[in-house]
């Protein structure tokens, strides 16, 4: 049983490739073109692979529905909270988890300090978008004419003479974090508060979400916490790589 799963399940990265008609398939498996066929009329009955007129085999509609369904009903905190709570057990800072959603970017989950200085974000908030470092990770990966388009309608407050002046700096900042692939907000809110971010990346390679490590400068300085980006950036990583389906979840 497990070999014939194994087997119909071959089938589907073969006509991700494109349409392949009977023989195509049965010598890709390694199998006789009777066994492939009924591998094939089987993923057919499902919906998971449809045979076009000229009797060659694609991809079928109920696949990209499931796969529309599934990435629906994918929760990110849900998978990312574990991965949160070991890297503040590592470093005992605040760890945060954001989102974009309506030209907002807004916290979805939060993990305490064990110190006693305390952030005040608090979840479902929305972040300061010119400064926060979770959100030029989530900005910086829009397409051009729609980072170019946000930047020029916002406000651009000076809550510190580090805070981001205008539209062009904002631009050149996110094209740097684009490139980089991370991103700081070292007193750009709170001239006490340092920040280092890493993106968590859907199995498109989107930016679905950005994570944090935020921490005052009188628990470590700017210096201190962003020797911490590397375990961030791993995080950040294994959040994608579950989230995408690349990799299974960690037994907790």
């Amino acid at each position: 049983m497990s070999q014939t799963v194994d087997r119909a399940l071959s089938i589907l990265p073969l006509l991700a490739e494109g349409p392949a008609d009977l023989g195509q398939v049965a010598d890709r498996l390694g199998v006789h073109k009777s066994t492939a066929l009924r591998l094939l009329r089987t993923l057919h009955e499902h919906g998971l692979v449809y045979r076009q007129s000229d009797q060659r085999y694609r991809l079928g509609a109920r696949l990209f529905a499931l796969a529309q369904e599934a990435m629906e009903n994918l929760d990110v905190r849900e998978i990312a909270h574990a991965h949160l709570v070991r890297l503040n057990e590592q470093c005992g800072h605040t760890v945060h988890l954001a989102v974009y959603e309506e030209n907002e970017v807004l916290y979805i989950d939060k993990v305490e300090s064990r110190y006693p200085v305390r952030m005040y974000s608090r979840i479902g908030r929305p972040v300061a978008i010119t400064v926060a470092a979770v959100a030029k990770l989530l900005l910086a990966d829009l397409p051009e004419h729609e980072r170019r388009a946000l930047a020029e309608k916002l406000d651009y407050p000076m809550y510190t003479p580090r805070s981001t002046p205008h539209a062009a700096a904002f631009l050149q900042e996110l094209a740097a974090v684009r490139e980089q692939g991370w991103a700081t907000d070292l007193g750009g809110h709170e001239e006490s508060i340092n920040c280092v971010a890493a993106p968590i990346h859907g199995a498109d390679g989107r930016v679905v979400a950005a994570m944090s490590v935020s921490a005052p400068n009188v628990v470590v300085t700017a210096d201190e916490l962003l020797t911490l980006l590397p375990l961030v950036r791993r995080t950040a990583d294994a959040i994608s790589g579950e989230y995408s389906g690349r990799t299974p979840a960690e037994p907790t």
